[in-house]
């Protein structure tokens, strides 16, 4: 049976773009509640500015609590040196490097062009590696930027590449606004792997046109195992006009099931979970699954 890995990205990704800042024990309780249903790994945060991002706050103050006795990987995203200590100061054990294909959107999300972000972060996986901390990379805006249009797949490939040489034990792609096609995904994947031939890729997407359970599937079929996903179909990039939420871990789990591909996530124990989800920021969220009342005991 063919296997995915799926790493929730909820605590990070989904509360980042929030109006609410959810309790720091509020997280961890929900952390728990996921590593029981299943998810082997977890996106906890990020050290970014708490100015610009308040919601990531208390990254180190989650993953200090977590760290000591959950049975899972757990990932925060860093951009910066600064963060890269705050990191590995927390105790952090996997970190996800992050850079922008597209100046358009480095500019937005990092303050400078993809170039300079690429710089930046060699000092970020100096300090990292030094540590002993294990490093993953995404590269935000791979296939399509809300500021300038389509992405080139070899522009995307040369980051890919220049973050594989830093010391990336795996390149997650992420579809930041919605808008990639499978055509389009296929052809990137291809650039990147020209480039990457043994470092695993794996797919970060978001499903503001509905697209992400296509894109999904479509990586399926080109040998990607390894997929981001937020409950409820939560949030989107702060610094990417358009961009909403994510592609739905409940809908993704219930997809792959069907289509008899193990993911050893409990799709029922998510359904309990995305209510608690929604009651912390205040609103339903807007997963699939969220808008039908029970599903039919001969589809469980």
């Amino acid at each position: 049976m063919t296997e995915v890995l799926l790493t929730e990205v909820v605590l990070r990704d989904g509360l980042q773009d929030e109006a609410v800042t959810v309790p720091t024990h509020e997280k961890v309780r929900l952390a728990r509640g996921l590593i029981d249903a299943g998810v082997r790994s977890l996106e906890v945060g990020s050290f970014v500015s708490a100015r610009r991002v308040p919601q990531m706050a208390d990254t180190g103050d989650v993953l200090r609590t977590l760290l000591p006795d959950v049975p899972a990987a757990l990932h925060t995203l860093v951009f910066t040196e600064r963060g890269a200590r705050q990191a590995i100061d927390a105790g952090a054990k996997s970190v996800r490097l992050v850079v922008s294909a597209s100046d358009g959107h480095s500019v937005a999300n990092a303050g400078v062009p993809t170039a300079a972000a690429l710089d930046r972060l060699a000092g970020c996986a100096s300090l990292l590696t030094a540590a002993g901390v294990a490093i993953e990379a995404s590269v935000a805006t791979a296939f399509v930027c809300p500021f300038d249009g389509d992405t080139d797949p070899d522009r995307t490939a040369d980051v890919a590449a220049r973050l594989g040489r830093l010391g990336a034990r795996v390149v997650h792609l992420a579809d930041t606004i919605g808008a990639a096609r499978p055509s389009q995904l296929r052809t990137v994947v291809a650039a990147v792997r020209d480039e990457l031939p043994d470092v695993p890729l794996g797919l970060h997407l978001h499903n503001t046109y509905g697209l992400a359970a296509a894109n999904a599937w479509e990586g399926l079929g080109l040998g990607i195992r390894r997929f981001d996903a937020a409950l409820g179909g939560i949030g989107g990039c702060p610094f990417a006009p358009g961009a909403s939420g994510n592609v739905a871990t409940d809908d993704l789990v219930d997809f792959f099931h069907r289509e008899g591909i193990a993911t050893g996530i409990d799709v029922e124990k998510l359904a309990e979970l995305r209510d608690q989800v929604g009651l912390a920021v205040g609103h339903r969220l807007g997963s699939a699954l969220a808008a039908i009342p029970a599903v039919p005991a001969a589809l469980r």
